[in-house]
């Protein structure tokens, strides 16, 4: 299903926060996020997404199928190779671990939700950064929820708050910002956490990041108020303070 035009209507539907958007040709992608609707945060359609182009200003808006997302914000989309990639976020259920993935260039925009990933799974999160190297999708950071045993094996995470929650078959018990990094190989499927080393930047969600050759940068967060960048060398796994 498509629709079509620039009216306030649509523009409306348009508004939100949380959201993936990128840009590919001259085309603007948008998916998921929320809105405050009479003051509630209202999760938006995962079975759409709307394509505005970059020439004409018409925006369209395109039916999904397949293996749907949940209604998400705060998850991290990237694309590579005519593939968006979404990981992680807060659904109705609260914080999700869970990857999905739709090609963008077949016309068909079917789902798939990836459960056959070898490797460890990172925890449940949202508000993470992503970059897009080598075939890889490289995340880092992210606020979300970790069960004793991982919070007592990582140095790389920092309690906010600490109550029982069950998600599956595991109990969570601590939320609060990490500064992990999780690396998704699209071509073998596999989940790896690289050992890195230098100057490791403070756990932190909701900050800024981008990629220039085999270097990853991020800009500023939460946790921490500091306007503060870093930079990442994606093949040594160096961090260096800028």
């Amino acid at each position: 299903m498509m629709d079509t035009g620039t009216g306030v209507e649509m523009l409306n539907s348009l508004e939100r926060s949380d959201h993936t958007a990128f840009v590919e040709g001259s085309f603007l992608y948008v998916w998921g996020g929320c809105k405050s609707v009479s003051g509630t945060e209202t999760l938006l359609p995962s079975d759409e997404i709307w394509l505005c182009d970059l020439e004409s200003g018409i925006w369209e808006r395109r039916g999904m199928e397949g293996e749907i997302p949940p209604a998400l914000s705060g998850a991290c989309g990237s694309y590579h190779n005519g593939t968006l990639y979404v990981f992680g976020g807060c659904d109705p259920n609260g914080h999700t671990n869970q990857l999905y993935c739709v090609d963008l260039l077949d016309g068909c925009y079917t789902w798939r939700k990836v459960t056959d990933a070898g490797g460890n799974t990172p925890s449940p999160r949202d508000k993470q950064s992503c970059w897009v190297n080598r075939d890889r999708l490289i995340y880092f950071g992210g606020y979300g929820c970790k069960t004793i045993r991982e919070v007592n094996n990582s140095r790389n995470f920092t309690v906010h708050e600490s109550s029982w929650a069950m998600i599956g078959m595991a109990f969570f018990r601590f939320w609060g910002w990490n500064s992990e990094v999780n690396v998704f190989d699209t071509h073998t499927a596999t989940w790896e956490e690289p050992e890195t080393h230098g100057q490791t930047p403070s756990p932190r969600a909701s900050h800024t990041s981008a990629t220039l050759g085999d270097r990853g940068y991020i800009c500023g967060g939460l946790e921490d108020t500091d306007l503060d960048i870093h930079c990442l060398d994606l093949v040594t796994w160096i961090w260096t303070q800028m």
